[in-house]
């Protein structure tokens, strides 16, 4: 099941609010912001697995996407540019 990221009402981000142990039923309870990796949206998510997968290889990727090595690494750049943006809000 795929944790959504934005409000299904507003579009906005969403934040968690709550934890649970299934375990001893333990619940934490606050204002937390998702981590990074899950503000990305899934096909970003997956890109990123893939990548690791990959040894982090952009060639190998490319050879397994099928697509060029220049289109993958364009694909890698608007990754990392997304990343640096995000990561200057905070």
């Amino acid at each position: 099941m795929k944790l959504p990221i934005y409000c299904p009402s507003c579009e906005n981000p969403l934040k968690v609010s709550q934890l649970k142990c299934d375990s001893c039923n333990t619940q934490v309870n606050g204002n937390y912001e998702l981590p990074l990796y899950l503000k990305l949206s899934r096909e970003e998510q997956d890109f990123i697995m893939e990548f690791f997968l990959a040894s982090g290889s952009i060639k190998e990727m490319s050879k397994q996407a099928g697509i060029s090595y220049p289109t993958m690494r364009n694909k890698m750049d608007d990754m990392i540019e997304k990343i640096k943006k995000m990561t200057s809000n905070v």
